[in-house]
């Protein structure tokens, strides 16, 4: 295994060093490469059975056709018919050695491929792409694109860029495409280059030569030949070489020192192949306007002999402008082949350019044996990549096996590393307390909400702004105005551009805007675009360098920003005073908020998971529910976040995440238990102490001498619930005008419903009929409405704040909850909650953001056992915390034992714990939740149709939630259905075995 040596070098694994998981991949990809895949070393000679294969192959070869193997053709997928034609034509007339592939669709290259490859089925063709981000790079609608290399010049483990490339050449593979040109291995120091720029890992040599080795290796041990470009060096260049020929004006040295040192590091560490530019170099080939790529003196006597490169020497395309302004057509051909390149890469007509080249070894200007050479040359690389056999693709199913789970998952774990942490002199980054602080966001350069800021609600109560790329003195005016009053802006800057001549698409107005609001609050700035443009922001105390607004990018961000995911990428290039190269501050969270990726991030399989999508559909078209959220969370990490249906059975409204649904009984866990399981950890209450220790009016009852516990595990005997409403409404079933009123007034201030107040004294009547209410005959397990009632006015009592103000300052402020609330309609909310029912029976209007439990309405919507509202996504948080032991994102809400205490099956129960249903254990009972789920498994379910439910075993939430109950509380289809059982069945069947 002598490559393996080389992950070791010095050089290579520093700046910065391997991390231990991906060297542990990285060996066995090296093994799986020892074990069968192509051999793209060139640097080891040919064994017999190869020198056999290239001299019986060529000479079968007419002189026609070894003179075509030096030419590779532009193809493209997405041309049409003529086009198609005209390619084939070209190959059964010149015989080329290969393609290069651009636009179009996998499928088609795929078919493509087959047809050209039959009519080279004595030779197949080398099939290259240029294929720097992968495939993605060219079939952009069907293909994943990797970060571009500026991005991943910021990464600090190497290794995942050898993940990367060894991915990317197993696509290629997949694709029947044997050739990546890359990576590119120019150092770019130039602010202002036009066309390397965010191409480039960066403006350190070593950086570039590490993640450039690391790539090739990738490539190279998938089975890809990899080809380094642009040789010598175009990183230092005001000119883009499409469109002229760029002047490199510097010395031997210098040269020698900075541009030349990746390349000379990856030929020494066997790179299978090396592109030259079209770079005019005085210093080593003085011939006015001769590109390198024309040039002996550098391409044969610097890269084929000085260096010893034994790879293939490909040209940039020759249709590029800084050949063609200088050199015609043919003629162009030639000086290149005379120059020493083995391949001509894209040549504007390979007709004149044989004839040039025949025309040359007539008259013995150009060399036949070196002609010879470069043909053998390409056929040793043919053989190695597997060419000695017929070429074919499968076309079946090549979509899905180009875009699998894994690689978007390595995608995001790119980028993840790479978002750079530039500055935060206010150290808030990560935001510990979030109930300290009131959020905006105000994103520049798009009027329209962006994957970031949807990203950051997902963290806190978050107000949105938008402003174009132009923003005049008013709406500045106004926007500070505004913006004055948070605590925390966080600025985002969208719509960027690459190039230094147009300012990275950073305009004045947005940097005069920025200046200003950086005086008038706290600033944490997110540069969507391109690390250069960090110049105009020195000043800035909070900023994150995140390259491009890659959606997944800008959720990336997002969690960054709020201490879900780790910072630790470091600055590529240098910008500015305070923006140098190697600037980043490393920022590690060693308990994060919920972070959101990909279900196969966790190993979890996506297509099971979406076997729930099916299961919805029956459950809505069936009539169970108009619609519903879903949330899955496995490992703190939400795979599954999604809003199905609509509102209402109309489908008038679809739903949406941000809907707040009304959580029923789930109010008695995620309000009620959490505040207990406070108090009792602070000493105020004693769970064992009768409940008339706390209400005193229970002394003088038959309850005087009901425990808490009791209450908690529903096992005091009382009730399961008292219908109060009945005895206010008419015969007709409607409210009384003599106990309701239309608008609050005095002594009707309680509100029930959309103008619908209770009178005040009703209040005194409810709690006296829950005093005197009789008791069971005995305290056998009875689920009641009433227990948590009473605990909730106990705590009360001992706390002196009402219900909804303890959990909302001592855990939904902190834990950053957005949509969970009591009493919805008081905060604006009506429209964002999901209507519940047509009450025709009671209060006789549409429930929506008013409570839909009676009882919970009859006390002001505030009550133990209903009246939360919440969306799945801040439901889950609660749950996190409790999974984790009581803490959630570096706070401690809880400590651990309190968790266990409530959480563990009370002693005789088959599903109680304190406060929590846990999972049904009598087989003979009804069951709550899947069979599947752990013993352990936490949750309750609400009668409206809602369910959560948290396996510590599996580390595993899932939230349901729906509004079953409209238009009527009648429709049972949800329950008799058994969909939350089967749905929650379908998320333990996604989690995927461990080999």
């Amino acid at each position: 295994m002598n490559q393996i040596p080389r992950f070791f070098s010095p050089v290579l694994s520093r700046n910065p060093a391997l991390s231990l998981s991906g060297l542990c991949l990285t060996l066995l990809a090296l093994m799986a490469f020892y074990n069968g895949a192509p051999d793209t070393n060139f640097s080891k000679s040919p064994d017999p059975q190869e020198a056999r294969w290239i001299d019986s192959v060529f000479n079968t070869l007419s002189d026609d056709e070894r003179l075509g193997q030096l030419f590779m053709l532009r193809a493209h997928s997405d041309l049409g018919p003529v086009y198609e034609q005209q390619v084939e034509d070209l190959i059964r007339q010149y015989h080329p050695g290969g393609l290069c592939f651009f636009q179009g669709t996998p499928e088609r290259q795929a078919e493509l491929t087959n047809r050209y490859q039959m009519l080279s089925d004595r030779l197949p063709l080398l099939i290259s792409m240029d294929a720097e981000t992968g495939l993605g790079m060219r079939l952009k609608e069907s293909c994943i694109s990797f970060p571009k290399q500026i991005l991943l010049g910021a990464i600090r483990d190497n290794c995942l860029i050898y993940d990367m490339g060894h991915e990317i050449a197993r696509e290629c593979r997949r694709l029947g495409v044997h050739i990546s040109f890359s990576p590119d291995a120019d150092v770019n120091n130039n602010p202002g280059n036009p066309v390397i720029n965010e191409r480039s890992f960066g403006e350190n040599r070593e950086n570039v030569t590490a993640k450039s080795y690391q790539y090739m290796m990738g490539l190279q041990d998938g089975g890809v030949l990899a080809c380094a470009k642009h040789f010598p060096g175009h990183g230092d260049t005001n000119a883009d070489s499409h469109e002229e020929l760029p002047i490199i004006p510097f010395d031997q040295h210098r040269l020698d020192s900075l541009e030349l040192f990746p390349f000379k590091m990856l030929l020494r560490e066997g790179m299978a192949g090396c592109m030259v530019g079209h770079l005019d170099i005085p210093v080593w080939d003085a011939r006015p306007n001769r590109p390198a790529s024309l040039s002996q003196p550098i391409t044969t006597d610097l890269l084929r002999n000085k260096l010893n490169f034994q790879g293939l020497i490909f040209t940039d395309g020759m249709e590029m402008k800084a050949v063609a302004k200088y050199y015609p057509p043919g003629l162009s051909d030639l000086e290149a082949l005379r120059a020493g390149n083995d391949i001509i890469l894209l040549p504007a007509n390979i007709g004149l350019g044989l004839q040039y080249i025949k025309g040359a070894l007539a008259d013995s200007s150009l060399d036949r044996t070196e002609v010879y050479a470069h043909v053998k040359r390409i056929l040793r690389a043919k053989y190695r990549l597997g060419l000695n056999k017929p070429q074919r693709v499968e076309v079946a199913n090549i979509r899905r096996d180009l875009n699998p789970p894994e690689a978007l998952v390595l995608k995001r774990r790119l980028i993840a590393d790479a978002l750079v942490l530039v500055r935060d002199q206010p150290n808030l980054v990560g935001f510990p307390d979030l109930e300290k602080h009131r959020f905006a966001s105000l994103a520049l350069g798009d009027t329209m909400r962006t994957p970031f800021q949807t990203a950051c609600s997902l963290y806190a109560p978050i107000a949105h702004f938008n402003a174009g790329k132009t923003i005049d003195s008013l709406q500045i005016k106004a926007l500070l105005d505004t913006l004055r009053q948070f605590d925390v802006v966080l600025v985002s800057i969208h719509s960027t551009r690459s190039q230094a001549v147009n300012n990275y698409g950073v305009t004045e107005s947005q940097r005069t805007l920025l200046a200003q609001l950086n005086r008038a609050t706290t600033v944490g700035l997110t540069m969507f675009g391109n690390p250069y443009s960090l110049r105009f922001f020195d000043d800035c105390p909070m900023l994150l360098e995140a390259f491009t607004e890659d959606p997944m990018v800008q959720q990336a961000a997002a969690q960054a920003w709020f201490g879900a995911a780790d910072l630790r990428g470091f600055l590529p290039v240098t910008a500015g005073p305070n923006a140098q190269y190697g600037q980043g501050i490393e920022r590690l969270f060693p308990q994060k908020r919920l972070g959101y990726d990909l279900p196969a991030a966790v190993g979890m399989n996506a297509d099971t998971l979406a076997l729930m999508d099916n299961l919805v559909q029956e459950l809505i078209s069936s009539g169970a529910a108009p619609g519903c959220q879903i949330l899955v969370i496995k490992d703190n990490t939400v795979v599954w976040n999604k809003a199905y249906g609509y509102q209402t059975f109309e489908q008038a409204v679809p739903v949406t995440l941000d809907n707040r649904y009304d959580l029923a009984s789930v109010t008695k866990v995620a309000a009620s238990t959490v505040a207990l399981m406070k108090l009792v950890e602070n000493g105020q209450i004693n769970l064992d102490s009768a409940a008339s220790c706390y209400i005193p009016e229970l002394k003088a009852t038959n309850k005087s001498g009901l425990t808490i516990r009791e209450l908690m595990v529903h096992q005091a005997g009382l009730q399961a619930w008292i219908p109060f409403y009945q005895q206010t409404i008419t015969s007709d079933k409607l409210p009384s005008p003599k106990i309701y009123r239309t608008q609050s007034e005095p002594g009707f201030t309680v509100p029930v419903a959309a103008n619908l107040f209770l009178q005040d004294v009703w209040l005194d009547t409810i709690w006296q009929t829950i005093f005197q209410s009789e008791l069971r005959p005995n305290k056998a397990y009875k689920y009641s409405d009433l227990d948590l009632i009473l605990t909730a006015r106990a705590m009360q009592n001992v706390d002196k704040q009402s219900l909804n103000i303890f959990v909302d300052q001592q855990f939904y402020r902190p834990l950053g909850l957005s949509t969970t609330a009591f009493r919805p309609w008081e905060r604006g909310w009506t429209a964002l909650c999901v209507p519940t029912e047509e009450d025709h029976y009671y209060r006789q209007q549409r429930l929506q953001g008013y409570v839909h439990d009676m009882g919970a309405a009859m006390f002001g919507g505030v009550s133990g056992h209903a009246g939360l509202f919440s969306n799945a996504n801040d439901l889950a948080k609660i749950f996190q915390m409790l999974l984790n032991g009581g803490t959630y994102g570096g706070r401690t809400f809880l400590q651990p034992a309190t968790v266990r205490q409530f959480t563990t099956r009370h002693p005789g129960s088959t599903r109680r714990g304190i406060g929590f249903d846990m999972k049904e254990l009598d087989p003979a009972a009804s069951q709550n939740v899947s069979a599947l789920a752990g013993v352990n498994t936490f949750g309750h379910t609400g009668f409206t149709g809602i369910g959560v439910w948290a396996d510590p075993d599996q580390r595993l939430i899932f939230v349901f939630l729906s509004n079953r109950t409209y238009p009527t509380m009648e429709n049972n289809k949800l329950i008799s259905g058994d969909y939350r059982p089967r749905l929650q069945s379908i998320v333990y069947r996604a989690i995927m075995k461990k080999s």
